[in-house]
Order: C-alpha cells, then structure tokens, then sequence
C-alpha cells in the first residue's frame, strides 16, 4: 500500500509562485513514476508533469519553461515548483503514483490564480 500526502495549494495573484509537495509512504519502493495531474470543474483530468524514479520527466505543454518537477527519493517527495502562475492554471491538483499495477491518487490541493 502506498499513501500520498499533498500540501502547498493557496490563493496566489497571477506572476505569482508556489510549491506542492507530494510524500509518499508505505510501499514507496514499488512507485515507478509520480507527479501531478489537474482538474478544473467540467473538465477532464489532466497530466502537468511527472518524473521517474530513475529521473526522466514530462511535462505538458502548458508547464514547460513554467513549472519544474523534481524528486528527493531520500524523503520519498516529489514537488512541483510553479513559477509565472496564470489564472488559467487554477484547478485543483492531484499528486499520483503510478505503480505499474495500478495508480494511486493524492487527495487533491486547490490552486487558485487570481488575476
């Protein structure tokens, strides 16, 4: 079983920055990838970016030069650092884990951009 825990959501004005954190715990050892999807009401779900446990990375389009996904395996962490924030990022983000066999989802963060 593997557990994640999100922090880091808040109320940011557009140019803004924040960090979410994602700590996982229990059977970390069978995580493959992890990173953040997002999810704005009426929309479907949607990849921002993730990273590999040996460090290979995507990142949506939307997120490239903008956001930046990293790894502390020693905290069995994973943030995502968000820079220039716009109002169309607002949505609520979900820390995942992909564990070959199955995902499992992080309770969601809200991120809101205020313009």
């Amino acid at each position: 079983q593997v557990q994640l825990v999100e922090s880091g959501g808040d109320l940011v004005q557009a140019g803004g920055s924040l960090r979410l954190s994602c700590a996982a715990s229990g059977t970390v050892s069978s995580i493959a990838w992890m990173g953040w999807y997002r999810q704005i009401p009426g929309k479907q779900r949607e990849l921002v970016a993730a990273i590999s446990n040996a460090g290979s990375i995507n990142y949506a389009d939307s997120a490239k030069g903008r956001f930046t996904i990293s790894r502390d395996n020693a905290k069995n962490t994973v943030y995502l650092q968000m820079n220039s924030l716009k109002p169309e990022d607002t949505a609520v983000y979900y820390c995942y884990a992909d564990l070959r066999a199955t995902v499992k989802w992080g309770q969601g963060t809200q991120v809101t951009v205020s313009r």
